[in-house]
């Protein structure tokens, strides 16, 4: 089997900004791949729960105004060495998260407003070779 790395709070692990999680159905994704949880913001040194972030150009900013792109980029890049150490070919991340988004995240203002963009681990791990899902694409990450 391959191996996936998956966002951690995918899997029901309270590991999310607000200290929540939601648990998806992913039975068929465990029949198929071997799941290595990550959780980026945690690797970097966030804690649980924390204050949301955005990505503003080409900074993460949290709510409070505070740039926290080093402990982004610190997560990032240690959920690439875990995909170097599993010889992962695929990520299952988090939607529109500043860290794990694939194709649009949260534009920097704190209104839930969406633009195309891709976090900073989905971006150092798609720059890595990784093929990169989200939890809406599951399907399709089945048919790998």
């Amino acid at each position: 089997m391959d191996n996936l790395l998956i966002s951690a709070c995918l899997l029901g692990l309270s590991c999310r900004y607000d200290g929540e999680y939601r648990e998806y159905d992913l039975k068929n994704l465990r029949e198929k791949f071997n799941l290595i949880p990550i959780c980026p913001e945690i690797y970097g040194g966030l804690p649980t729960p924390r204050v949301p972030s955005e990505i503003q150009g080409e900074k993460v900013v949290n709510r409070n105004g505070e740039d926290v792109t080093a402990q982004y980029e610190k997560g990032a890049q240690e959920a690439l060495k875990l995909a170097k150490l599993y010889n992962a070919k695929y990520a299952l991340l988090k939607a529109k998260s500043p860290s794990c988004g694939k194709n649009e995240v949260y534009d920097g203002s704190f209104t839930a407003t969406l633009v195309s963009g891709e976090g900073v681990t989905a971006k150092l791990l798609r720059e890595n070779e990784l093929v990169i899902f989200t939890e809406n694409e599951i399907n399709i990450l089945l048919e790998k």
